[in-house]
């Protein structure tokens, strides 16, 4: 997730106290049928849009045979998406501390459903790619607000919580475009796989739009010139400034294992079909759990010790996928994204909780953090299909394991930094 960032609209802290906190209704406790609303509701929205976001990774190989492009150019219907999605938080973010979090979301899910109908019937790969990017600009809108709705709106004592099963949402999407389109691929190729995830899509994004309960904390910037400073305080704080490095880290090297791992798993010596070569993505069922436990963790004790443990988890993973035999290079995937997913829930907490104790626009500041994501995904996400053209498998793992390593390293580095507390 891509999440993007709590927010009380502006530069205020949402959830601490503070000049008119007192005019607010209470955020939804523990236990509330606004809290089950809100988590069930961004939750289907987060399945959704990866599942959208994500769905033609297992295709991978097919569409290299369908549109006779290479590994590298293939990769592209992914990346695309991508820069697409971080180009739209850079609008989207910042629209949204004027206007509101419910309306983008909703018009984000509306539009990325009849663009998903699209890709099903789109005759070249020209037009696939224009279509991809512009999904990814319209998918921003979730990860745009969905953090900074959470964090907004529901109380303190269980944010970090939601925002973890926001996260696994995530997970469960992405896992659900990838098995599915494996799925659907054996049965009817890439275009049944296209219309089957719409599909899908569609019917979470309409749960998802009904569930939702109205913004009732949200307090807006009302003049640019502001929303534009609170922009450029996003980036006076070298700890905001790591953990927006740790973020393209943590995704360039996910991204690139699992982009390669379809072209493998379909190579000899395994030689698996689409449909069973998509069952690694199971994997991203531990993402759904690893993300909320982390943030059980982490209200727990802290971020600041959360994280490096989460990031060198899966930098083990990593490693763990040079062995050879099919099962190990499975579990390397397994414990790989168990550490991406409790790391990446964290961190993207992390940077809304500082925002807040340091009365930035929290809104922006996790939109920030979800634009260097999604441009990790991007680079590396491509730079993966040219790594494993190369120099096979081994240099993908120096690639992704490179990256998590620079990530631990950092991540110890910023835990060391002084703490801010509310004012």
């Amino acid at each position: 997730m891509p999440p993007a960032a709590p927010a009380p609209g502006a530069g205020a802290a949402p959830q601490a106290p503070g000049p008119g906190d007192g005019d607010l209704p209470e955020g939804h406790r523990a236990g509330s049928p606004g809290l089950r609303r809100a988590s069930l509701a961004v939750f289907l929205a987060g399945l959704a849009v990866f599942a959208l976001l994500y769905e033609p990774q297992v295709l991978l190989p097919e569409l290299t045979r369908s549109f006779g492009v290479g590994p590298a150019a293939a990769t592209l219907a992914v990346s695309v998406a991508t820069a697409g999605l971080a180009l739209g938080l850079l609008v989207l973010g910042p629209l949204s501390d004027r206007r509101g979090r419910t309306a983008i979301l909703r018009v984000s899910l509306a539009v990325s459903v009849l663009l998903a109908v699209l890709l099903a019937v789109v005759p070249t790969w020209e037009l696939l790619l224009g279509v991809r990017a512009l999904q990814g600009f319209a998918l921003a809108g979730l990860p745009a607000v969905g953090v900074a709705y959470l964090r907004e709106e529901l109380h303190p004592s269980v944010s970090s919580r939601g925002i973890g099963l926001y996260v696994g949402g995530t997970a469960i999407g992405g896992l659900t475009g990838r098995v599915l389109g494996g799925l659907l691929a054996d049965l009817g190729g890439w275009r049944t796989t296209m219309a089957g995830i719409a599909a899908l899509s569609a019917v979470c994004a309409a749960a998802a739009w009904v569930l939702l309960p109205p913004s009732r904390r949200f307090r807006p910037v009302p003049r640019t010139g502001r929303l534009l400073r609170q922009l450029g305080a996003a980036f006076t704080d070298p700890v905001l400034i790591g953990l927006y490095a740790v973020a393209a880290l943590l995704m360039g090297g996910f991204v690139a294992v699992y982009n390669a791992a379809t072209f493998r798993l379909e190579d000899p010596p395994y030689a698996l079909a689409p449909s069973i070569a998509g069952l690694v993505f199971l994997a991203y069922l531990l993402g759904s759990v690893s993300s909320p436990a982390a943030g059980v963790l982490a209200d727990r004790w802290s971020p600041r010790l959360v994280v490096p443990l989460a990031v060198v988890v899966m930098l083990g993973g990593v490693l763990l996928t040079l062995a050879a035999p099919l099962w190990l290079f499975v579990v390397g995937l397994c414990v790989l994204t168990t550490g991406f997913f409790a790391a990446h829930g964290v961190a993207s907490s992390w940077v809304a909780r500082r925002a807040a104790h340091g009365e930035r626009a929290v809104g922006q500041a996790a939109s920030l953090y979800s634009f260097w994501y999604y441009v990790g995904s991007s680079v590396g996400g491509t730079v993966a299909g040219r790594v494993w053209a190369t120099g096979g498998w081994p240099a993908v793992v120096w690639l992704a394991g490179g990256t998590s390593a620079a990530a631990v390293l950092l991540t110890v580095v910023l835990g060391r930094t002084r703490a801010l507390t509310p004012r």
